[in-house]
């Protein structure tokens, strides 16, 4: 058996470039091979050709290859091991590969072939018109999907470098932040306790801003970061996240939890489920306005999702705030009070959204807010 050798481009770069695409025909008849590298030969394709299963394995892992023809018959190794060796490896799973046969075209033989990762067959005697028509579709999809491919490194070199941006620029901006507040707690120490009210209510003032900067400059980064990153999975069983949450957060002695006993376990990632319950927690722990506080926390589940339900009693929010609550940098007044940075509902959103889910809120004035987010199983 003669083996025929393949060739690539010298100019090719095969991770790259797609103005010519790389199709693979496997089959051991060398006339074979020959009839059908004529009628798909045309600019922008480079035909390999390979004449066993053991060939056309080395020559996928080494290539970019946008499409596979396959013969089913072939001594030695046939077209159905091929495809299931193809798919079994990480390198080559995503490679089309299309069957071509002179065997009855069953149903049980059909699924056997889609099992093994066809998809599609070309019947023996070949059609012309078919196998152009076929193959055209494949190299269609092929440089759609590498395109998506080109934009999505993009997307993610963008994000990286706007990442860097922002940890250089937080840097950049937090340092000044700490001489001001070092120069503050300097001249509290030098006038001591003779200095005016006024100037002892300005350097307090001082403090609280810098405190806030420095806070919202963390939220700035923390976000950035949370948002696009992906992380390991894994089990996290909500009751106890919830308690170690309160925990964490230590609430002031007048407010009283209820969380349910049946909270699930979900397989997701921990920091991100964590920060969902831990920003709306803080929420209404820093909007309260009643003598005793009541934060109570349920699910619902769905066939498949979970809606969970953070219901509180505290100061409420109008209906023309409900919106606008959500945004990044958006407080409702009570700023004085609370310094909020107005950055984590704005994290709670962009990580349920992130997930499938949706985020809602339902609010009385002077009554309370109940918070609803679903979250795929």
């Amino acid at each position: 058996m003669n083996t025929l050798t393949h060739k690539i481009p010298e100019t090719l770069d095969p991770a790259l470039e797609v103005d010519v695409i790389n199709i693979l025909i496997v089959d051991d008849l060398p006339e074979n091979l020959l009839s059908l590298e004529s009628i798909l030969e045309q600019d922008g394709r480079n035909i390999i050709k390979a004449s066993s299963g053991n060939e056309a394995l080395k020559i996928a892992r080494e290539t970019e290859l946008a499409l596979i023809i396959l013969d089913v018959q072939m001594p030695e190794m046939d077209g159905f091991e091929v495809a299931h060796l193809l798919r079994e490896n990480p390198e080559t799973m995503d490679i089309s590969v299309l069957f071509v046969t002179a065997l009855s075209y069953n149903e049980k033989y059909t699924i056997k072939g889609y099992r093994e990762g066809a998809v599609d067959y070309l019947q023996k005697p070949l059609d012309t018109s078919i196998v152009k028509a076929k193959v055209n579709v494949f190299e269609k999809i092929y440089r759609q999907r590498m395109k998506l491919k080109e934009s999505n490194d993009k997307l993610l070199a963008t994000n990286k470098q706007l990442d860097e941006f922002v940890y250089i620029v937080s840097h950049d901006l937090k340092a000044p932040l700490r001489g001001l507040s070092s120069i503050c707690s300097f001249l509290d120490e030098e006038l001591g306790q003779d200095q005016k009210k006024e100037v002892s209510e300005l350097l307090v003032l001082i403090k609280r801003r810098t405190a806030w900067m420095q806070a919202l400059i963390d939220g700035i980064l923390h976000y950035s970061r949370l948002a696009n990153t992906v992380g390991e999975k894994e089990e996290v069983p909500l009751n106890d996240l919830i308690d170690n949450i309160i925990e964490m957060i230590s609430p002031p002695s007048n407010f009283r939890f209820e969380i349910a006993d049946n909270m699930p376990v979900l397989y997701a990632e921990r920091i991100k489920i964590h920060e969902v319950f831990q920003n709306i927690i803080s929420n209404a722990i820093k909007y309260s306005d009643k003598k005793e506080g009541v934060i109570k926390v349920s699910h619902l589940v769905f066939p498949d999702h979970y809606e969970f339900i953070i219901q509180d009693n505290g100061c409420g929010i109008k209906p023309e705030h409900f919106e606008r609550i959500f945004g990044i940098f958006q407080t409702l007044g009570a700023k004085e009070k609370s310094e909020s940075t107005g950055i984590g509902l704005t994290i709670v959103k962009k990580i349920v959204e992130q997930q499938g889910g949706k985020v809602t809120l339902s609010s009385e004035y002077g009554v309370g807010t109940t918070f609803r987010f679903t979250w795929k199983k």
